[in-house]
């Protein structure tokens, strides 16, 4: 059999010779479902001009997120403002847009206003019922919807790109009943919103773990900081101050530095070991200072590449979609931080 034609390319996409011409010479013009069956029946076909062409059509993908005086959040805009710039070849525009997880009303509305002008949306939001209405609306016409970081039920997502947070917390555990030792003790839970996914399963992770193989380690309470990182100092404290027998603090979310502080303040620096997540710029300086004993880390830098790379093989833009949408997670401590 030959070389296959433009022609052979036309039929096996179901277009005309025309439209694989505008596709294959990048002239635009061209409705996003017939560029991505020709560009995908082109890299079956082993069109070589094809494989790396340049999609005429630039895809708008709207990303919702905390505003970045959270550092994770910080992180991950960096990385997608960045995807902008180093994944040329997929033509995808990530637009940034900040959210505020305790106001879902307003997420809502700007997921609605969103669906005109957006090819795509990713999202780290809390679990509500509203949002995740919205954003089932938002996809009905094809558009994918992802979920980023922690998960949203019933939201009809065309994926979850993410680390597994009930064996991230998990780990936190196993961590914590190891540093504890023999003796055990008293351990305070600092979630940010218990009605985001991801930070459920982190403490449901962290109690199951507990509960099966150091049952001399009891959780005391689980508080809630609403991602703000002052109050997340100001629970330890007040935690610390009324109960003694408290040995370890496990935050999953902002406000590393606050409970820091608030240990250094009552004195508690030596006697508690402190467990968090996301290797960030002040919390990698805690944790060689010693005053983080570990820390567990999900890449945001990672997690957005797979991100970008789900979505252009979603859009046709990519042989396939990345191995695992499950991103890892690795454990830091003072000699790896």
């Amino acid at each position: 059999m030959g070389k296959p034609t433009a022609r052979d390319l036309a039929v096996a996409a179901g277009v005309s010779l025309s439209t694989v011409d505008r596709v294959l010479n990048n002239r635009g013009g061209v409705t996003e479902d017939k560029e991505r069956r020709v560009l995908d029946c082109a890299r079956r076909l082993g069109i070589d001009r094809a494989l790396n062409q340049r999609p005429a059509r630039t895809l708008r993908i709207a990303v919702l997120l905390q505003a970045p005086d959270n550092p994770f959040h910080a992180a991950v805009q960096a990385n997608f403002e960045a995807a902008n710039r180093d994944f040329p070849h997929y033509n995808l525009q990530f637009r940034i847009h900040h959210i505020d997880p305790a106001r879902p009303a307003m997420t809502v509305d700007l997921v609605n206003a969103l669906s005109a002008t957006s090819d795509g949306l990713v999202v780290v939001s809390p679990q509500n019922d509203a949002v995740a209405a919205a954003l089932r609306a938002f996809g009905r016409g094809g558009k994918p919807v992802m979920t980023f970081a922690t998960d949203i039920r019933d939201a009809g997502r065309y994926a979850y790109v993410g680390p597994d947070n009930r064996k991230a917390g998990r780990v936190a555990g196993d961590l914590m009943g190891r540093l504890l030792g023999r003796e055990g003790g008293d351990v305070v839970v600092i979630s940010g919103m218990l009605s985001m996914i991801g930070h459920e399963e982190r403490e449901m992770g962290f109690r199951a773990v507990l509960r099966e193989r150091y049952p001399r380690c009891r959780v005391a309470d689980v508080l809630e900081s609403m991602e703000r990182g002052e109050r997340a100092g100001d629970l330890v404290f007040a935690a610390l101050k009324s109960n003694p027998r408290i040995r370890g603090i496990y935050n999953a979310s902002a406000g590393a530095q606050p409970v820091v502080d608030a240990m250094k303040a009552l004195g508690k620096r030596d006697a508690v070991v402190f467990i968090t997540h996301e290797l960030t710029e002040d919390r990698r300086r805690l944790l060689r200072e010693g005053m983080i004993d570990a820390i567990i880390d999900q890449d945001p830098a990672l997690e957005v590449r797979t991100a970008v790379e789900a979505l252009a093989a979603r859009f046709g833009r990519r042989d396939g979609p990345p191995a695992s949408l499950v991103t890892p997670i690795h454990i830091h401590m003072i000699e790896n931080g």
